[in-house]
């Protein structure tokens, strides 16, 4: 069965599974990742939500990568690689992940890959290794030729270390080949993989080294201002991200070429995108480089349709995006976000403050949305539980069974996965800690911190086939089956 193409996101019913590729047992694009396309298959949950697959830093955050269009070198499967009949036979793993004993068909793909993605691919390949021989400094405390992409510290760069900077490009062809082989088994099953676009990039990144003049940056390439949202539910102090802003001006001025590229990158990858932080298109909160937090940013209008317009032209008449509309959401925000037709999110563990006006109560909810009982950011659905006090539980309990008809009985985290289940939201995304039923040691970040982070594993065979055929059961009552 072919699912090609696919509708866009929330115009049907269905249900997904938030599970990032870092989050599994063994974390790649091997053996564990098609044991997940199984599991998805089997129970009836047609989406795959990951988190964004790009190259970390040390802290392992998916949304601080050293760019915005390469892949994790560390989810290259090396078992699938160590068997690729593309290589000659005895070439160890290590050296075909340099190139070496690639054969004709093989070394052919990669020209085709390379001159595709020369766009990016070359200054990330140069920007890694000579990341390498500066010792992992950001490249803001490079020697100032280097840091400055001056033509002669190229050149030397290139004559020392072209070897070098054509083995990370084609660790980047591998890393491809098997996502896309990935992908084609999702088509095949009809599953649809479903991205994350953080708005904002790093600023230790190939992405600003290879491209200053498109940031806020001063004559040494440091930031003025920088990236955050004012305080929220997750900080009362808001959270400072230190992302360099981008100059929007100097972006509409090529017609959004940069954004352009990245959106037809991750549309290479993935078949629906999640805009992190969507907000920020309408109105970004920007930061002084010098401020200790985020108290004291200001709100700077954002592009807005100027920048969904040019990136219409990428991906056809409808957007294949998810609004990440959380936070302080004002209307310009949702005209934005209406105007072009894009679901926003909803999670249930913000519903239950008791303001009846809630917009993430289920009684709320548009069909054309995506429901989560908590996402990425979030406690689990049983850690949030037991984190409440006794009152707020009992008004939680009262919500769901006067808006829903759930069972007071019901345990958590399967009251809110019902409730996920039962809401009018086309889209119902449910976090691998909620279906596997897990408490806090699941949690996969907490915001605002930099320790413990993004560690959490799926335990090697949770996704057994009959928690498959509970899902499927449950998926059924709800009409989410595909």
């Amino acid at each position: 069965m072919t699912a090609t193409p696919f509708e866009p996101p929330a115009t049907r019913r269905r249900a997904g599974l938030l599970l990032p590729i870092g989050s599994l047992a063994t974390p790649g694009f091997g053996d564990d990742a098609r044991e997940v396309l199984r599991f998805l298959a089997e129970s009836g949950l047609s989406v795959w939500q990951v988190l964004p697959l790009g190259p970390t830093h040390p802290d392992n955050s998916p949304y601080q990568c050293l760019s915005s269009f390469a892949l994790e070198p560390a989810y290259l499967d090396e078992a699938d690689l160590a068997t690729d009949p593309g290589f000659a036979p005895g070439i160890s793993v290590e050296a075909r992940r340099r190139g070496e004993g690639a054969g004709e068909a093989l070394r052919s793909g990669f020209e085709r890959f390379r001159e595709r993605e020369s766009h990016w691919l070359e200054d990330y390949a140069r920007f890694m290794v000579i990341r390498g021989e500066q010792d992992g400094r950001c490249w803001l405390e490079w020697p100032d030729g280097l840091r400055d992409r001056e033509p002669e510290a190229m050149r030397v760069i290139e004559q020392a270390h072209g070897d070098r900077i054509e083995a990370v490009a084609f660790e980047q062809f591998l890393l491809e080949r098997q996502w896309q082989a990935l992908r084609k088994q999702a088509r095949e099953r009809a599953l649809c993989l479903f991205g994350d676009l953080p708005i904002f990039v790093a600023g230790d990144s190939a992405d600003v080294w290879a491209n200053r003049a498109l940031f806020q940056l001063d004559a040494s390439g440091r930031p003025t201002v920088v990236a955050g949202v004012p305080p929220d539910y997750f900080s009362a102090t808001g959270q400072r991200w230190g992302n360099p802003l981008f100059d929007f001006d100097r972006m509409a001025a090529d017609g959004f070429a940069w954004w352009k590229q990245r959106l037809a990158r991750h549309l290479a990858l993935y078949d629906w995108v999640r805009i992190d932080h969507f907000r920020g298109i309408a109105g970004y909160w920007a930061i002084p480089v010098e401020a200790p937090d985020a108290t004291q940013g200001q709100w700077i209008t954002g592009p807005g349709a100027a920048l969904l317009e040019a990136l219409e032209s990428v991906a056809g008449e409808r957007l294949p995006l998810v609004a990440e509309d959380l936070g302080v959401i004002t209307d310009d925000v949702i005209a934005l976000r209406d105007r072009f037709g894009l679901p926003g999110m909803v999670v249930l563990q913000f519903a239950f403050d008791g303001d009846e006006g809630n917009p993430h109560l289920p009684v709320h909810h548009r069909a054309r949305s995506v429901v989560y009982t908590g996402t990425h950011d979030n406690d689990t659905t049983l850690g949030w539980w037991q984190s409440l006090d006794e009152a707020t539980r009992a008004r939680v309990r009262r919500w769901l069974e006067s808006m829903q008809g759930i069972d007071p009985g019901l345990p958590m985290p399967e009251a809110l996965i019902e409730s996920a289940l039962g809401s009018p939201a086309n889209l119902a995304m449910l976090p691998v800690g909620d279906v596997l039923g897990l408490g806090s040691e699941a949690r996969i970040n907490v915001p605002g911190t930099r320790e413990g982070n993004w560690c959490w594993r799926v335990p090697a065979g949770a996704l057994d086939d009959r928690l498959a055929q509970r899902l499927r059961e449950r998926l059924a009552r709800h009409d989410r089956l595909p």
